[in-house]
């Protein structure tokens, strides 16, 4: 509702006229080559695994985001999943469209929401972000997973999200061979692992990770 009656304003700007002003939009930081081939964080030179996925074990075969997580980029997720801003999921996959090539998988699947969370939102971001990807890749969604716990992960570090995330997710039924697992914003990555090994379990072969934003290592 709030989406329909407050003005249009940009999000990260203040500046009126659209949600998401086009100076603001071009400014998002896009994630470029060299990136790790497995995790998708932005390296020096391009290696098979990089110091943020080596050593783990990790459910996905890629992970890939389309901008970094600077402060732009946390406004704009902080006003789609928190104020209710719903019509954001359509500029943040129209964004990821732009930005990354059309995965070879037979369906995405969303990460779903924790259910205290979905109730205090509305909504589950990364359920609208997949659903509107799905259009524009001309793919199906499919709600194949559901949390088996909860758990808030803000502010947690690398080792407690891992924690929190482990065996969170379940399928609900028989995965496709190929699919994409869709989140808002990739952290650690271990959201998507554990949603990834959740999809595995339930038959898929290869699973690959697409977020819209993806937090980037400080030098």
């Amino acid at each position: 509702m709030l989406d329909l009656l407050l003005p249009q304003r940009c999000v990260v700007c203040g500046c009126g006229g659209r949600q998401l002003c086009a100076g603001c939009r071009e400014d998002l930081p896009r994630i470029e080559p060299p990136l790790c081939a497995r995790c998708g964080a932005p390296t020096a030179w391009p290696v098979e695994r990089c110091r943020e996925c080596a050593g783990r074990r990790l459910g996905f075969a890629s992970a890939r985001a389309a901008v970094g997580y600077d402060e732009a980029a946390r406004r704009f997720v902080h006003a789609w999943k928190e104020r209710g801003l719903r019509r954001l999921a359509a500029e943040a996959a129209q964004l990821v469209v732009e930005h990354l090539p059309p995965p070879a998988v037979d369906a995405l699947v969303f990460v779903p929401a924790d259910r205290a969370r979905r109730l205090e939102r509305g909504h589950n971001p990364a359920e609208r972000l997949a659903l509107e990807l799905a259009r524009l890749w001309e793919l199906p969604c499919l709600p194949l997973l559901e949390r088996t716990r909860g758990g808030r992960q803000r502010g947690s570090s690398a080792a407690e999200r891992r924690r929190t995330v482990r065996g969170a997710f379940r399928a609900t039924g028989t995965a496709p061979r190929h699919v994409a697992v869709v989140d808002d914003v990739y952290t650690t990555g271990a959201t998507a692992a554990a949603a990834a090994t959740a999809l595995r379990t339930a038959g898929a072969r290869r699973v690959e990770a697409i977020a819209f934003a993806r937090a980037l290592r400080r030098s």
